[in-house]
């Protein structure tokens, strides 16, 4: 057998040495990165840059080697829009229509948002600027109506008398455009409180067929105003005692069911003088929906013993099973476990809700009193919920 040369020798022992080496390297403690296939690749030393900087001490805290680094999050940032620093230093009334132009031109929503809440700023407690601006509204189209509308609505001024009269007027002119009419009337919705002439100046739009959508919405702000002065003063019953007239008389259903709705809001205890008027129109109208409303609005009362006797009245004469179905569970709504020898003779009456009734039975029985959790236990039996705008079977 030839023994190895020392030339090959000296090469394996280059191999082994260069082995070694690399051994070594993989050993290094930053080569943990390495193992995991998320791993940052480390910078090519072939791009010439300059070192990193170290992070200054203090600043989140020194690095831990093999730590991996967490990514930056990066925020989405609004688009730059031309000019708008310019005017949110400097802009004024004056300059303000041609801005919002641009920004209606444009298309750019959030431009549009921007100068809504600045066109408040700039109108503030000012009658004559508020004054200016409706103006401005009267003679405009969407985009530019909403803004100025919306801006208007949250500016001080919208409480000036002067300001509101001119509102008013604007949704009581037929010559204006339906929309520019339901604008200004919804302009109103925040006012603290309406005068009793200023009540009935929206009843009047309220009733109205013509005024259309601005009908209903003369409606909401009723409500939406009756909500704010009750919460600060208590006072209900001026806005309340008009409400339920809309609610007997409109001949728009959507306007009918709202001004039955509005006091959900606030959730007044409904006295003597309005439960009559609310059972005829639970027993007499002829669309479900508001004879279910009125149902509902029934129930709160300080009064449970009176609405009970109304039930039991209605629950015979109605034949629609889902308005049925409110008398029944609202009548738990008003009396809680005093409604159970009511539910008990209704379930006689219509073997449809005899499990409904069981099912109450057995929730007072095992203490549960709040009507929230009495109603979380309650199967639902009946197919009364139906998609909004969706016919009824």
């Amino acid at each position: 057998m030839q023994r190895p040369s020392s030339k090959a020798i000296g090469i394996l022992g280059v191999v082994l040495l260069i082995a070694l080496g690399a051994a070594l390297v993989s050993r290094h403690p930053d080569s943990d990165r390495s193992e995991s296939p998320d791993a940052p690749l480390p910078p090519s030393p072939s791009t010439g840059g300059p070192p990193a900087a170290a992070a200054p001490s203090g600043a989140g805290g020194s690095a831990v080697p093999g730590e991996r680094k967490p990514k930056e999050d990066i925020l989405p940032m609004p688009g730059c829009w031309e000019g708008v620093a310019e005017f949110d230093k400097n802009g004024s009334l004056d300059t303000f229509r041609q801005t919002l132009s641009a920004a209606a031109g444009a298309g750019d929503t959030e431009l549009l948002l921007y100068l809504q809440e600045r066109l408040t700023e700039l109108i503030a407690d000012d009658a004559g600027k508020a004054l200016q601006v409706l103006e401005w509204a009267e003679k405009s189209a969407p985009p530019e109506l909403g803004v100025y509308m919306e801006a208007m609505k949250r500016a001080p001024a919208v409480h000036q008398p002067q300001v509101v009269e001119r509102l008013l007027k604007l949704g009581e002119d037929p010559g204006a455009q339906l929309g520019t009419r339901a604008a200004a009337v919804d302009a109103l919705e925040t006012q603290k409180r309406l005068s009793a002439p200023n009540i009935q100046r929206l009843k009047a739009l309220a009733m109205e067929p013509a005024t259309d959508s601005a009908g209903w919405v003369a409606t909401r702000t009723l409500g939406r105003v009756m909500k704010e002065d009750y919460e600060r003063t208590g006072t209900f019953s001026p806005y309340w005692n008009e409400l339920l007239d809309v609610g007997e008389k409109s001949e728009d259903l959507a306007v009918r069911l709202l001004a039955l709705e509005m006091p959900s809001y606030s959730d007044p205890l409904i006295g003597s003088e309005s439960m009559d008027r609310l059972v005829g129109i639970m027993r007499g109208d002829p669309e479900r929906d508001v004879r279910e409303m009125a149902a509902f609005r029934l129930a709160v009362t300080g009064e449970p013993q009176k609405a009970l006797d109304a039930y039991r009245m209605a629950f015979p004469l109605e034949k629609d099973e889902c308005v049925r179905w409110a008398l029944f569970r609202f009548a738990v709504r008003a009396a809680g476990p005093n409604a159970l020898p009511l539910l008990q003779q209704m379930a006689a009456q219509d073997a449809r809700f005899v499990q409904d009734y069981q099912d109450f039975k057995r929730l007072y029985a095992e203490g549960t009193v709040d009507f929230a959790r009495i109603w979380l236990g309650v199967q639902e039996r009946h197919r009364c919920t139906i998609e909004e705008g969706a016919p009824h079977q």
